[in-house]
């Protein structure tokens, strides 16, 4: 028995080697770590097939209790048997590919076992089969080959499979005196070599899915690091200059050997290898991009004629060319060159096809940005439409008027009003504006109201000359004072003059801007809901006060806010808090590129 020992472990010492070469080939690491399909499933039960008959040929005989140590033998003596690690390959191989795969493991190693000869080829046949069901079946139920013990478990389950076959040894072979005296010489070296093996061909097995688990995680980890600085470029849309620094951050967070970058009709960007030909700005060059394009799927070109770049010293051999998509429609093509068509393997394909996906992801936000400001364009616009018709018509009244009493009054009040329309126009076309702009815009509102109802009431000012440049969202202040005029001071206002004050000062980070007057005042029932939504009214909707909060949110988030308090027969007062540092979105482009 002590003799036997170290043999045996010789014997699983050659398959342990096997089986570690076997754990650095890229197609066995697949195979082992996916889902099995029928090829797969096949090429497990040719592996570890494999195993069970080197363990046979390479199994020590004994004959009448005495060990032959030769290193392979073809047969066995009509009276001999052999001690191998056949087991070995027959478990792993049910436990890794369930029942169809233990079973024509067994049946392969069994079946070789059986033609080899031997006074117990039968009962080692019949073993190893039953061996291969067995474990396949708890390999099914259980999933064993994964998990914190399961190098422990499936040692347990060889030992408790070799154990049986001792059992079906004692119970087939024949002579029974002879089986019984191997069963003593072989069973504690199969026993404890066969599970050790089993132990360490797990931990093999194993290691493959941890690398493979810590690579993913390297690869998610690069991935998103990439993705998070390309975010502020991808996040300006598909430009020339948005896309080379976007395509330069990939190229040095990739292996690849070029980005390129293309919308649908011509090359944004391209950097490294090649970019002597594929030029920025001109027209897509490749066939393959071209194709992707009008199919939206992933393409992988593994020669230059698979590419179809026109220049025939081009030195990219490969790449991986991805859709970047928004929503569902392709705008334009990631590419991934490399000059050796080795260099696309797995892992390369699966960090290109994840960059496709969030850089089409930050594309939909962008478009959901500028969807957004257009939004906000649109509602600016609505608060123009606002300016009341009769507001014109007066204004035009009035001056027509005073062109008889007080020609110079007249021309004044003709140069308001174009201020008045200009800052209209001019911020329709602007996010933000500063503070002395709108202003203006207010001054000229309010020159030509009071040109109308000269004395009705009075205007105060305390603007912090220090604010004058900070920018503020246009028609802000204006429509505010348009309320205060048209409602706070109409049928019901009791004082003989009204007054409204327009005051801006420093608060910390903050700019505070308040509208007060001295009106009427507004409903409790009213208070709850102005600025939210409109408000139904003879007088007035509020919807000019739900616009400006609205605009005020998606500009600011929490960093801005409107805040409304009114007293009915006292008057109403609006303060509007907005940061003073915010001057990173001037001139915002709202048109949008992925017109469809």
């Amino acid at each position: 028995m002590l003799y036997l020992l170290p043999l045996m472990i010789e014997r699983v010492g050659v398959l342990l080697i096997i089986a570690f070469v076997l754990s650095r080939m890229k197609s066995f690491r697949y195979i082992v770590h996916n889902e099995h399909g029928t090829a797969e499933k096949l090429l497990l039960i040719v592996v570890f097939g494999a195993f069970g008959v080197i363990s046979n040929y390479t199994g020590v005989q004994i004959h009448n209790s005495s060990v032959f140590s030769q290193a392979w033998h073809a047969d066995v003596e009509t009276g001999s048997a052999i001690a191998n690690t056949r087991i070995m390959g027959v478990v792993i191989g049910g436990l890794l590919g369930g029942p169809f795969v233990g079973t024509g493991v067994g049946l392969i190693a069994g079946l070789h076992r059986l033609s080899l000869g031997g006074y117990t080829a039968a009962a080692c046949g019949v073993s190893t089969v039953l061996a291969g069901i067995i474990t396949g079946l708890i390999g099914k139920r259980f999933r064993m080959i994964q998990g914190k013990h399961a190098a422990w478990q499936a040692a347990l389950v060889g030992i408790g499979m070799e154990c049986g076959q001792m059992g079906i040894i004692l119970l087939v072979a024949e002579p029974w005196s002879s089986a019984w005296e191997l069963v003593k010489l072989i069973s504690v070296p199969m026993v404890v070599v066969n599970g050790f093996g089993i132990l360490l061909f797990m931990l093999i097995i194993q290691s493959i899915y941890e690398e493979e688990e810590r690579s993913r995680a390297l690869l998610t980890h690069n991935a998103l690091h990439i993705a998070d600085q390309t975010l502020p470029y991808f996040r300006q849309g598909l430009n020339s200059d948005s896309c080379r620094a976007a395509a330069m951050i990939i190229w040095k967070g990739t292996s690849a050997d070029a980005i390129s970058i293309t919308d649908e009709h011509q090359i944004l960007a391209h950097v490294g290898a090649g970019a002597d030909h594929h030029v920025p700005l001109n027209g897509i060059s490749t066939q393959l991009t071209k194709q992707v394009l009008e199919e939206g799927t992933v393409h992988k070109a593994s020669s230059r004629e698979e590419i179809h770049c026109f220049d025939p010293h081009c030195p990219l051999q490969a790449a991986y060319v991805l859709p970047l998509k928004v929503h569902e429609r392709t705008v334009g093509t990631l590419k991934l060159y490399f000059k050796q068509s080795s260099r696309l393997d797995q892992v390369e394909q699966e960090l290109a096809e994840g960059l496709g996906k969030l850089f089409s992801n930050q594309l939909e936000l962008a478009e959901a940005e500028r969807q957004s400001r257009l939004l906000k364009d649109a509602e600016i616009k609505a608060l123009q439409a606002q300016v009341h018709p009769h507001f014109l018509f007066n204004a035009f009244n009035t001056i027509s008027v005073l062109c008889r009493t007080d020609s110079e009054k007249a021309r004044k009040l003709l140069q308001q009003l174009s201020i008045f329309f200009r800052s209209n126009l001019q911020g329709a076309r602007k996010m933000l504006i500063p503070l002395h702009k709108e202003l203006e815009h207010v001054e000229a509102y309010l020159s030509l109201e009071q040109a109308r109802f000269p004395g009705k009431y009075m205007v105060e000012t305390d603007i912090d000359a220090s604010l004058m440049d900070v920018l503020v969202p246009p028609f802000t202040l204006q429509p505010l004072v348009e309320n205060a005029i048209r409602h706070a001071f109409s049928k019901g206002f009791a004082r003989p003059q009204g007054v409204v004050s327009i005051c801006a000062k420093v608060n910390g980070k903050n700019v505070l801007i308040t509208t007060k007057d001295n009106g009427k005042g507004i409903a409790l029932e009213s208070m709850a809901v102005l600025g939210n939504e409109a408000v139904p009214s003879v007088e007035g909707t509020g919807t000019a006060l739900c616009n400006i909060t609205k605009r005020i949110e998606e500009l600011y988030g929490s960093r801005g806010s409107i805040h409304i308090d009114s007293t009915l027969g006292q008057g109403t007062s609006v303060t509007i808090t907005l940061p003073i540092h915010y001057g990173d979105r001037r001139g915002i482009n709202v048109e949008s590129i992925y017109r469809g």
